[in-house]
This record gives structure tokens, C-alpha cells and sequence, in this order.
């Protein structure tokens, strides 16, 4: 993503077709618009302002649509990483109002590593599971996690690309929420280079212990809120980040959001196609010198 947030990037979630992956047949939501000024007057007024007046209610969930996984399915054969269990972890009692207070975007990082327990309390504080709504039959439809979105869509994966933590081998990660573990995408010892020349020379990004990659699977979202999607997945995003902000500080550690960077590259590297799943926003985290 080359240009900041928030409208230079909307007319790509605008123009991004639904999950395939994740829609069933039953499906009949209208073809993407694919710029703003093409979109009608009426559906304008809600994306920009919120109001549910002129709303057209075509959502897939309307329809009674079933809502898409919460998360991706994960292979069977892929190997996976144990995280110390959110229950378990003694991190983060730092007080809120000194954490906030000695909250900045943090480059300069240390050689050192982070922990198997400080990963675990990042990717808990930013996409942990804290409690999970079944319907009738059974089956999850709703997930509620330690950061705020729309109607609890949750339209994100983390991605984790590692070059410094214990135990864990570099390469690239996918978190798995509902497991708290990682999957290994596949190990990768030569990082660095890749990660900040495809941050366009922002050295942090190949600096860091741990850079965060989130992506967008947008029907998530979509399938519940139509047109308002992208505005609810840019808020969502600022959600994550910040709770990533506030606990890496919490830890000794520090993070630094990054809006510039080479989409492709980067959806190349976390195996995603770039429609249907892209890349979102990227921060990175490391041990910070005191």
C-alpha cells in the first residue's frame, strides 16, 4: 500500500469481490464499486456518515446467508507452534496510564529477542479470543476478542514474519486465534532484506524481532454491513494496531506502524491472492534500549 489512509485505500476495498473461498451459492450481493464517485448518492451517505436510513438491507445476512468462517481453515499436515496459554501469562501489568502515557512509534530496535510468553501476550492483546457465541446447532457465529469491531466480524488474519523470537525458527507465521498457536507458512532465514526492501527502504521493518502483517478478508465484514465494510475494516484496523501499541510498550518492547509498503510483495510472501485476501497494515515490534 502506497499512500496513506484513510480514502487513497477505500477504493480498493471497494473494488474487491467477496471471499470466494467463504461465500456460498445462496449468495446475490451486487458486483463491487468500484470507485467512490461511482457509488449512489444514498449509499455514499451511509458509507460516510454511518446512518442506516438509506441503507439498501441486500446483505448476505438479510438473506440468511451463513455467516463465513472466523477464521481460516488450517491444513492438517502444517506444523504448528505451541503459545504460552493466554491464562498463564504474567505480562502486562504495567498501569494503563503509564503505558499510555510512554506510548510512542518506536524504530530503533536491540539484537535481542522477544519470548515465547511476550509473542503470546501480543498476538493475544491484539486478536486473543475472549469469548465465543454458538447458535443452535452448534456452530460459532460470533467471536469476541480483546479489541473492538464492527458487529464482531473481525475481517483480520496476523500473519507474523520472525526473525528473532525464542524457539521459534524464522519465516513466516499465520496466528490461529481460536487454537492460540502458529502455523508455519514456510521458514525463511532471509528475511530481513526482503521485509525492508519491500518497505521501501524502512530499515525497522527488517529490524524487528517480529513484524506483524495483517490481512483484510473483506466479506467478513461485508456479509454483514454491505457498502458500510470498508469503513467499518480501516476503523478495525486502528483498533489492532493500537492494542499492539500499548502492549509491546507494556513489555520493555516497542512497535511502529507501517503504511508504506509494496502490496504484492507482501501478499506474495503471506500466500494470499490479493483480492479475495489481501494485505491491510504491517507493524513492526522489538526490544527497545531504555
Amino acid at each position: 500500500m502506497k499512500a496513506p489512509l484513510p480514502l487513497i485505500m477505500l477504493p480498493l476495498l471497494l473494488g474487491c469481490s467477496c471471499n470466494k473461498t467463504e461465500r456460498t451459492s445462496e449468495s446475490t450481493t451486487p458486483d463491487r464499486i468500484r470507485t467512490l464517485d461511482e457509488m449512489p448518492a444514498g449509499q455514499l451517505h451511509v458509507f460516510l456518515k454511518g446512518h442506516a436510513g438509506d441503507w439498501r438491507r441486500d446483505t448476505d445476512r438479510s438473506r440468511g446467508v451463513p455467516p463465513p468462517p472466523i477464521e481460516k481453515p488450517c491444513p492438517s499436515d502444517v506444523a504448528r507452534i505451541a503459545l504460552v496459554k493466554p491464562d498463564q501469562l504474567k505480562l502486562g501489568t504495567t498501569p494503563l496510564a503509564a503505558v499510555i502515557n510512554q506510548r510512542r512509534s518506536r524504530r530503533a530496535y536491540t539484537a535481542d529477542s522477544l519470548t515465547n510468553d511476550e509473542l503470546s501476550f501480543l498476538l493475544w492483546s491484539t486478536q486473543g479470543i475472549v469469548e465465543t457465541k454458538k447458535d443452535e446447532q452448534g456452530r460459532v457465529i460470533n467471536q469476541f476478542r480483546t479489541v473492538p469491531s464492527g458487529g464482531a466480524r473481525h475481517p483480520f488474519e496476523t500473519y507474523l514474519a520472525i526473525n528473532r523470537v525464542d524457539g521459534i525458527a524464522p519465516g513466516i507465521y499465520r496466528y490461529l486465534p481460536t487454537e492460540h498457536q502458529l502455523a508455519l507458512v514456510r521458514e525463511d532465514r532471509d528475511l530481513p532484506k526482503a521485509l525492508t526492501d519491500a518497505c521501501y527502504g524502512q530499515a525497522h521493518a527488517g529490524q524487528a524481532a517480529v513484524l506483524f502483517i495483517w490481512s483484510a478478508i473483506p466479506y467478513r465484514t461485508e456479509w454483514a454491513y454491505g457498502y458500510l465494510a470498508p469503513k467499518l475494516i480501516a476503523v478495525d484496523a486502528g483498533h489492532v494496531c493500537e492494542n499492539l501499541y500499548l502492549a509491546a510498550e507494556s513489555i520493555g518492547s516497542g512497535a511502529c506502524a507501517i503504511l508504506g509498503y509494496d502490496q504484492a510483495t507482501f501478499d506474495r510472501l503471506i500466500q494470499v491472492d490479493g483480492n479475495d485476501e489481501f494485505t491491510f497494515y504491517l507493524a513492526s515490534v522489538g526490544k527497545v534500549k531504555r
